[in-house]
């Protein structure tokens, strides 16, 4: 039987959300599971089909041979436990599972979990009632580390550091002396080279904006600029490395970040509703990056959960977009720095309606002083109010409906179905969309139905109260 690296479930109590069709596909790993979970999401597929008052559901789904595989879901964790062979998380058939939930509820005969699925969902919850006790799966039999050999480590990753950071100062001030237009000539090559030697140097951050810079050379009208505002951008990250004793410690813990070292969540737990906004992967080499986006209700802060998948699978932690949870969040230190790691969940997901948001005139601004804290930021999460899609003649921009100002739409957004989305959704009216806003414009990542409203603190959700964008 497959089980979920979900984490732990939630103690149980309040209402259980039940997710839109769009939130589920949300959920999952790539699109051969969308399409194959879509598929099983008809009731004709399931027998047995169960929940809970607090969030399970479970049910039998026919398969290729006589015994049909047991699929059970806990939507407060989420987890995902079934009976089938394969290794994604979620599987096919609890994807179809949760459409079926969201597209037919009284196909779930409500009660006490089945015989085989009320020991998966019992364990779950026992491990969540036991205060302080081990996550599930972690190591109990590991002493702890000792300090002076992690302190040895340190001094010796970081003197490579330096060396690399020294050695690449030396290839930025060749390359101005010599021209940048000689980089066309080189070809990729020169970049490529350069990029290993970082990562000889243990500094994989310096390694990954180097060949940012591969990227640039004749990449179109303009390219040079853009190169030599990138190795400014460079050279400002060597020199800060360099000169980290003399710089603050929020800032020095920024800039151990970007050239690539890794850096433990250990600020002060913030407990908060807090609203899912946004879930994507992006390919970097042959890992999967996961953002999760997070608007902390009562805080008012955005956060950002990274996970990771290697070697084609995807990356484990997954919440359906639109949903409130109630949860710990530990910050990892650094100036402007929003990433985060989930802890412990105390109760099930609701749906909930959109965050308070901005005017886009004011976006400019936010990342401005953003950028303050962090030089090297690309990007900065915002919410904008009443906003229009409107075209214009190299792109798209959203449009202020109360005023006479507009954000460009990020070229990367241009090509995505998303943006087509965000047209339909808006009909020309304002809509809600959060997304990030950086140097080349405005990324939309999700927005909102303009007609949904809260009402006693609570929102009632639909299939098209939030629609991802990416």
């Amino acid at each position: 039987m497959l089980l979920s690296h979900g984490g732990e479930p939630s103690p149980t109590g309040g209402p259980v959300a039940c997710w839109s069709v769009e939130q589920v596909l949300a959920l999952a790993p790539d699109d051969a599971s969308r399409k194959a979970g879509t598929r099983l999401g008809a009731a004709g597929l399931w027998t047995s089909t169960g929940r809970d008052a607090a969030g399970a559901l479970w049910g039998l789904c026919k398969g290729s041979g006589s015994t049909p595989y047991r699929t059970v879901v806990d939507t407060t964790g989420p987890a995902y436990s079934c009976t089938c062979p394969s290794r994604k998380f979620p599987c096919k058939h609890a994807l179809g599972l949760l459409l079926l939930r969201a597209s037919d509820d009284d196909v779930f005969r409500p009660g006490e979990p089945a015989d085989w699925a009320a020991a998966w969902v019992e364990a779950r919850r026992g491990r969540a009632a036991e205060k302080g006790g081990p996550a599930a799966g972690g190591d109990t039999t590991r002493g702890p580390a000792d300090p002076a050999a992690a302190r040895k480590r340190a001094e010796r990753r970081a003197e490579r550091v330096t060396g690399g950071a020294q050695e690449l100062e030396q290839r930025l001030a060749d390359l101005l002396r010599g021209g940048l237009a000689a980089t066309e000539r080189s070809g990729y090559g020169l970049w490529e080279e350069t990029a290993a030697r970082m990562v000889d140097a243990q500094a994989p951050g310096l390694a990954a904006r180097v060949r940012e810079l591969g990227a640039i050379t004749g990449s179109g009208p303009g390219w040079p600029v853009r190169l030599l505002e990138e190795c400014g951008l460079l050279h400002l990250l060597d020199t800060a490395w360099l000169g980290r004793e003399r710089l603050p410690d929020p800032l020095a813990a920024t800039v151990r970040t970007r050239v690539g070292l890794p850096m433990a969540a250990e600020g002060a737990p913030v407990r908060d509703r807090w609203l899912v906004l946004a879930q994507y992967d992006t390919p970097d080499g042959k890992i999967v990056a996961r953002r999760i986006w997070l608007y902390g209700r009562e805080s008012g802060r955005t956060a950002l959960l990274l996970s990771f998948g290697a070697a084609g699978r995807p990356p484990a932690q997954a919440l359906p977009v639109g949903a409130t949870i109630d949860a710990e969040l530990t910050p990892y230190p650094g100036g402007g720095q929003l990433r985060a790691e989930l802890g412990e969940q105390f109760g099930a997901m609701a749906p909930a309606g959109p965050p308070p948001g901005i005017a886009a005139a004011a976006a400019p601004a936010v990342y401005g002083d953003a950028l303050r804290a962090d030089p090297w930021l690309d990007a900065w999460p915002v919410t904008l109010r009443d906003v229009i899609p409107v075209p214009v003649k190299d792109g798209w921009q959203v449009a202020d409906a109360h005023a006479d100002s507009a954000l460009p739409i990020a070229p990367a957004a241009l090509s995505r179905p998303g943006l087509w989305k965000l047209v339909a959704l808006s009909g020309g009216g304002p809509v809600t969309v959060f997304g990030e806003i950086g140097h080349r414009g405005f990324d939309p990542f999700a927005a909102w139905d303009p007609g949904e409203t809260e009402k006693g603190g609570r929102t009632s959700t639909t299939g098209g109260s939030i629609v991802q964008l990416v």
